[in-house]
This record gives structure tokens, C-alpha cells and sequence, in this order.
């Protein structure tokens, strides 16, 4: 059993002191060196020499056997009036362990989940990976048609879904030649296709996990650079492309968010507080688990520290005050936008939100602005930001407290094992400061796509991912992100990066979603035209958001429109506001 070594640093006043009190390469050495509980060494995956964390849990199964470990006593999961413990949940997933090996899985095999966020979703992803399963999250969020692309593109023998995502797939499960049976849970009554059955007739329902049988822990023999899971990823153009994630990926993640509060500690002059594994932190999950933020970022490491899983059915600031204020939730986030709407919510008055100490982002370009605003109203709570991708397997770099004070355009550091570089369009090295795109190398990188070579060879070379975002690095190491290379507008040979003018839009008060897209012009190539919406309550005319962003920046970067959306912005999984929609609705011409 690995021990729990992920337990994030409750967050506490920052000290009025001079900052900071050593620099980001002294703070990782420090925490890195020998012996130390973020020791780094080097091994050699697929040939290449990379720098890993240690003391990391080699694979899922010993994630697995630590969360175990937290027993009868310790709560994991909570959906609704729904509550399983940690033994609770482990006898459940070797349960479906044992019904996946009586059907003849083996290691290697391909089994897809295909449901929301629910206490079954991380139940069958486990059981799956424990034997040696390449785990495939299929998103909750497709159609049948695209569901039935997973399906038949990854080859999954096995399916474990929730009764919708059955519903839509019914008729197109013989379109999928590999599949042999399918696993369904929250149907409301009996199924009638041959190949399917109730998941819950081998588990029951999850307040009576606790009462299963206990089984023994499978041996298959299971190694750090094992495939784990394929995540398909949220382009929105394309069909999506199957990311083939190691166990070492997703462990690895189990280190990075707890290395960046350490950090923290260090900087302002701290030593870290060791983690103190008898004090259980809450986290609320709004974001998918399908997508590697829900499960790398977020599971891996909260199971880890046995930490308590608090999902909700869909997103609704209202609801998400009130799981706050019962389950005395410490961290939640996911993309800027459910920050902005805890923060203006009219209701968070009514609500005891002390226990919060925690918002974190990523997936979207978040306003400078914001990090003041959650000091404002959350005095306890330390803003955090992210930047990562599915190749990455989610986090790749950290920001959070003091140095995101400091600097809120950025995204933060890559950790100990992480790599960084900047190249041009010809792929030289660009000097620091210098926008190109950014190229990362690390553990935390996988190993390329699924049965696409090509993509692959265009995307990985020598252990390095081009990820498409254009950015910069400074003499620190703090990244910032500029914008998608593809999304990056070009107005008479003028470039204008988009997060730049989102964020001047994001500056006034009435902004709550923001994104600028191109508009195709005859003479001038695209020209910006924003697409924002509102906070409750709030009003705006276009020609006042267009003469704050002029009295911001240079005229050429000021939008020729505002369109005005009711509600979020449309996004992907990951959080990445859908440019390609926007233009589809609002501008047909330019999609």
C-alpha cells in the first residue's frame, strides 16, 4: 500500500512579509532531493530517459489498496442521498472485478465507461483497471453516434454505462463488433437486449455496497508504464482521438497538485506542514470524470489521501452552495466560470461556506480580476489555477496563492519532472519571454494516440508533445498562455491573442463569459467580434464593452461586435469555450 502522500495544505492567510523567500528551482530542489517526500529519479520509458517522482503509487491497483485502506469509517463517495465508504466502494468494484474476469477479460482488453458522475462510473473504472483493462471514459455528453465511434474505435469488449447512455446506444451496439456484453445501471426496469444486463443485480444499490462480500484483490501483473485508459479528446473539429494514458500518467497527477501546495509554503518562507492523514478533505466534483481533470487531476489524488468525493448530478450554483455548506466542502472549481457564479451567486449570504479554503481552475483562459475577487469574498480560500490537456494527462503546470497573486496572467510552474520549451513555426528554440508553441515533456505525457500513427508522429517526438497552444516562458518559468495556435486572430497581419482582449472584457463588472472569435472579412483577412454573457442582474450595452476595451487596448484588438449570450458559453468537457459553436450560431459564414 502506497502511502498517502497527496493530502493538499490547508490554505491560511498570506503573510505580510517580503515575498518570496526563496525561488521556484530552490523550492523544488528542496523538495525533490534525496529522501525527500517528492524524491525524483530518472527511468527510462520507451527508450526515453524522463524524471519521475519516486514515491508515486506505481499503478492503479496500489491507488486502489491505499484508498481501501481508509476503511468502514471514512465516507467516499456522496451523490445526492446516496453514500458509500472506502471498504464500501472496494467491495463493490471487485465485484464487478470478479464478473469482468468470469467473462473471460484479459489483460489488455479494452472496457469502456459510459455514464455521468456517479458512484458506479468510478466503481467500474477501478475494477476494469485492476485487471489489467485499458479503461476507455467515453463522454456522457455524446451522441449515439459518437458514442458508438468509441466504442467501435477502441475496440471495448466490455461496456459498464448508465441507463441514458444505454438508451442512446440500444440500437447501435451490433454497429460494435468487439463488444460482448454490456453492463447497465440505473435502468428502471428489466432489459431485453440479449447482451446486456443490470449492474445493479451483481452490486445492488450503492448504500448497500458495505454489505458485499469481501474478495481478495486481483494479481494480475500490473507495471507503471502498463497502458491504463484511452481519453478521447474534446476537439471540436474532427473526429476525436483516443489518448493512451500509462498507469505512471495518472499517478504521477497524485504528486503534482501536492508538490504546488508545498511550494507554496516554501515561497513564503514556510516549512510545509506534513500531511496529517486522520483530517479528511472534501472535495466537490463538477467537472467529468470521463475527461483526465475529473479523473487524473482530482480522483487519483483525493483517493490517495482518502479523501471525500462529493459529485452532483449537474452544475447549479444554488445546489453546489448548499453541498458546501453540508458536506463542509474544502476544495471545488473546475473552470473560471463556476468561481464567478459561486461568487455572485445572490444566495451566498444564506450559506456557511467557512470550510472552503480552495478554488481552482483550468481548461479556460480565467480573468486576472478573479484572483482578487475570491480573496475578497472567500478570505480563507486559496485561488489556484492549472494549465494542461488530455496529452498531458491533465495538470501540467500550477499556480496558486501568492505567486498567482502576483502573477494572474499566468498558469503557473511546470513541477519537478516536468519540461518545458517554446519553438516557431520551424520548430527552433525560441529565447525566454518569446510567444511560439509550447512543447512539454515529462511523465505525465502519454504515449500517443490510438491506432492513429500518424497523428501521433505529428503530435510526440522523443518524449516531447506539441500541445497547439501558443505561449511564452519566462526566466522563472511561469507559463503564459496566449492562445489556441488555430484560434489566434490575424486582422490586416495584426496578431490579436485572444485572452488578451477577453480579459480586458472580463475586467468589467457586468462580465461574466467571455470569448472572442473571427469574423471573416474581405480585406482584412477576420476581423474580432466577442460573444459575452452577463452576470445575474447585471447590464451592459455593446458600445460600453467596446469603449472599456478601447480605453484598454490598441484599437486593432477592440471588437467590431458584441453579441450577447444568456447563459455560460457553450464548452467542451474540459472547459474550453466551443469557438467553432459560436461561430456556427452567430456567425454561419465563418464556420
Amino acid at each position: 500500500m502506497s502511502e498517502p502522500l497527496s493530502s493538499p495544505l490547508p490554505a491560511k492567510p498570506w503573510p505580510a512579509k517580503p515575498w518570496p523567500a526563496m525561488s521556484i528551482a530552490e523550492a523544488h530542489a528542496r523538495l525533490s532531493a534525496p529522501g525527500a517526500r517528492f524524491e525524483t529519479e530518472t527511468r527510462v520509458i520507451r527508450g526515453i530517459s524522463t524524471r519521475v517522482f519516486k514515491n508515486a503509487p506505481p499503478t492503479l491497483r496500489h491507488l486502489f489498496e491505499t484508498g481501501r485502506g481508509f476503511g468502514h469509517e471514512r465516507t467516499f463517495i456522496v451523490y445526492e442521498d446516496e453514500r458509500a465508504s472506502y471498504e464500501a466502494f472496494a467491495r463493490a468494484t471487485l465485484a464487478i472485478a470478479a464478473d469482468l474476469t468470469a467473462r473471460g477479460l484479459t489483460k489488455g482488453d479494452r472496457v469502456a465507461v459510459v455514464m455521468r458522475n456517479l458512484p458506479e462510473w468510478v466503481a467500474s473504472f477501478h475494477a476494469a483497471a485492476m485487471l489489467g483493462a485499458v479503461v476507455t471514459p467515453l463522454n456522457a455528453w455524446w451522441t449515439g453516434a459518437e458514442l458508438e465511434y468509441g466504442l467501435a474505435d477502441s475496440g471495448s469488449r466490455f461496456a459498464l454505462m448508465d441507463h441514458e447512455r444505454y438508451e442512446r446506444l440500444e440500437g447501435r451496439l451490433h454497429a460494435c463488433p468487439a463488444l460482448e456484453h454490456v453492463y447497465v445501471t440505473r435502468a428502471p426496469g428489466p432489459l431485453e437486449n440479449s447482451m446486456a444486463s443490470r449492474l445493479e443485480d451483481l452490486i445492488g444499490p450503492v448504500n448497500a455496497w458495505g454489505d458485499l462480500p469481501d474478495r481478495p484483490t486481483p494479481t494480475t501483473p500490473l507495471e507503471p508504464d502498463d497502458d491504463a485508459a484511452i481519453c478521447y479528446t474534446s476537439g471540436t473539429t474532427g473526429r476525436p482521438k483516443g489518448a493512451i494514458l500509462t498507469h505512471r500518467n495518472i499517478t504521477t497527477n497524485v504528486m503534482s497538485g501536492a508538490i504546488a501546495q508545498a511550494r507554496r509554503y516554501l515561497r513564503r518562507g514556510e516549512p510545509p506542514p506534513a500531511p496529517d492523514p486522520a483530517v479528511q478533505r472534501t472535495t466537490l466534483l463538477v467537472v467529468p470524470l470521463f475527461h483526465v481533470t475529473g479523473l487524473c487531476s482530482n480522483l487519483g489524488p483525493l483517493m490517495n489521501m482518502g479523501g471525500k468525493l462529493v459529485l452532483m448530478h449537474r452544475w447549479d450554483a444554488g445546489k453546489a452552495l448548499g453541498l458546501i455548506e453540508r458536506e463542509r466542502v474544502n476544495q471545488t472549481g473546475g473552470v473560471p466560470t463556476i468561481a464567478w457564479q459561486l461568487i455572485e451567486h445572490p444566495d451566498r449570504p444564506n450559506y456557511d461556506l467557512s470550510s472552503l479554503d480552495g478554488l481552482s481552475y483550468g481548461g479556460a483562459p480565467s480573468a486576472p480580476e478573479l484572483v482578487r475577487l475570491i480573496r475578497q469574498v472567500f478570505p480563507s480560500a486559496a485561488p489556484g489555477n492549472a494549465w494542461g490537456m488530455t496529452e498531458t494527462s491533465a495538470t501540467f503546470t500550477g499556480h496558486a496563492g501568492e505567486d498567482y497573486e502576483h502573477r494572474p496572467w499566468s498558469c503557473g510552474v511546470a513541477n519537478p519532472t516536468g519540461e518545458l520549451k517554446v519553438i516557431d513555426g520551424e520548430g527552433r528554440l525560441l529565447p525566454t519571454g518569446q510567444v511560439g508553441e509550447l512543447c512539454a515533456k515529462g511523465p505525465q505525457v502519454v504515449r500517443g494516440y490510438w491506432n492513429k500513427p500518424e497523428a501521433t508522429a505529428a503530435t510526440f517526438e522523443d518524449g516531447w508533445v506539441k500541445t497547439g497552444d501558443l505561449g511564452s516562458i519566462d526566466a522563472e518559468g511561469f507559463v503564459t498562455i496566449s492562445d489556441r495556435a488555430k484560434d489566434m486572430l490575424i486582422r490586416g497581419g495584426e496578431n490579436i491573442y485572444c485572452i488578451e482582449v477577453e480579459n480586458a472584457l472580463y475586467a468589467h463588472p457586468a462580465v461574466m463569459d467571455a470569448a472572442l472569435i473571427g469574423r471573416p472579412h474581405r480585406t482584412l483577412g477576420e476581423e474580432p467580434v466577442a460573444v459575452v454573457a452577463l452576470s445575474p442582474g447585471a447590464s451592459a450595452t455593446e458600445d460600453e464593452l467596446r469603449d472599456f476595451v478601447r480605453a484598454r487596448l490598441a484599437a486593432f484588438k477592440v471588437p467590431v461586435a458584441v453579441h450577447f449570450w444568456p447563459e455560460m458559453l457553450p464548452r467542451n468537457p474540459n472547459g474550453k469555450i466551443l469557438k467553432t459553436e459560436l461561430k456556427t450560431l452567430i456567425h454561419p459564414e465563418a464556420a
